[in-house]
């Protein structure tokens, strides 16, 4: 393990990118870091799943990295995810982001291509060999069509001292106790949003969800509970944002949570880009139904 790594912990959502007529609107941007540096969140994830990175270009993603750490100003922690499928690409956000200075990098396992386990370690290493910063993988078969092994972890902790750890976005509580059995200092976030307060429990030690974009305290607040053993409360925690996990997936991530932040007043649109499309009539009132039973539209106007 490298340094001091006690920040890298608690709630860390994955922000949504917000577009303005088809552009990245960095005004928002910035507004949407500020409301969860003022709300609780741990540290914030820029260019993860939520944020449509396979949609923008690499000056975009750059472009998200300095707006993030600009509008944190050190508060929290500000983590970039810089994989991509290609070497390159990835080479690239991963140098602008280190130089940029991010507390850590979260590299997704390159999708599309169905790399063999040998490949992984070896691209890994390529990309990160140079910089001292922390980094972890970010592993969503679901989305990449490829895992990552056990073997292939402790490969990786062996050759390189700053991979720190995981985003576990995969509904697999064993993987996550054979991983902790081995490497027992290894920081592994929760990526699914039902698994939070399970995948807590067996030892990750906090949430990379999609669902922090809507409520930060409360994400917060169960990470604190786990970490504190007030397990009594965090399950009660989870339980309060059960519906609101599941309403994550009625459609493809961040459809769903982009139609409740604009109705929620964090965004001025669900605006998205092509291939991703917003909300239908259907989902928004399947939507606005789980905000409502949440309570979360009595919160956001008593403002």
């Amino acid at each position: 393990m490298t340094g001091d790594l006690s920040r890298l912990a608690g709630s860390i959502p994955p922000l949504i990118t917000p577009f303005r007529d088809g552009a990245v609107d960095l005004d928002a941007y910035a507004k949407l870091v500020e409301f969860h540096v003022e709300n609780g969140s741990d540290g914030i994830l820029v260019n993860g799943t939520t944020s449509e990175p396979s949609t923008l270009t690499v000056a975009e993603r750059n472009a998200l990295v300095d707006a993030a750490l600009a509008a944190a100003r050190g508060k929290i922690p500000v983590v970039a995810a810089t994989g991509s499928q290609s070497l390159a690409e990835t080479e690239a956000l991963t140098a602008h982001a280190v130089a940029a200075g991010v507390a850590a990098l979260l590299v997704v396992t390159p999708y599309y291509v169905r790399p063999p386990q040998r490949g992984l370690i070896e691209y890994y290493l390529a990309v990160t060999r140079e910089y001292d910063v922390p980094w972890m993988i970010y592993h969503i078969p679901g989305r990449t069509a490829v895992s990552v092994s056990l073997d292939t972890v402790l490969e990786l902790a062996r050759r390189s001292s700053t991979f720190v750890g995981m985003k576990h976005a995969v509904n697999d509580l064993a993987f996550v106790s054979d991983v902790l059995a081995a490497l027992p200092e290894f920081r592994i976030f929760v990526g699914l949003e039902e698994l939070s307060f399970p995948m807590m429990a067996v030892g990750a030690v906090g949430l990379m969800n999609a669902v922090g974009n809507l409520h930060p305290r409360i994400l917060a607040d169960l990470c604190l509970a786990v970490g504190t053993g007030d397990l009594r409360r965090a399950r009660a925690l989870h339980q309060r944002m059960l519906e609101l996990n599941k309403a994550v997936f009625f459609d493809t991530n961040p459809i769903p949570i982009k139609y409740m932040m604009k109705r929620l007043g964090l965004i001025a649109t669900n605006e998205h880009r092509l291939p991703m499309v917003p909300a239908t009539p259907e989902l928004e009132r399947r939507l606005d139904d789980v905000l409502e039973q949440s309570g979360l539209f009595e919160t956001a106007f008593a403002k």
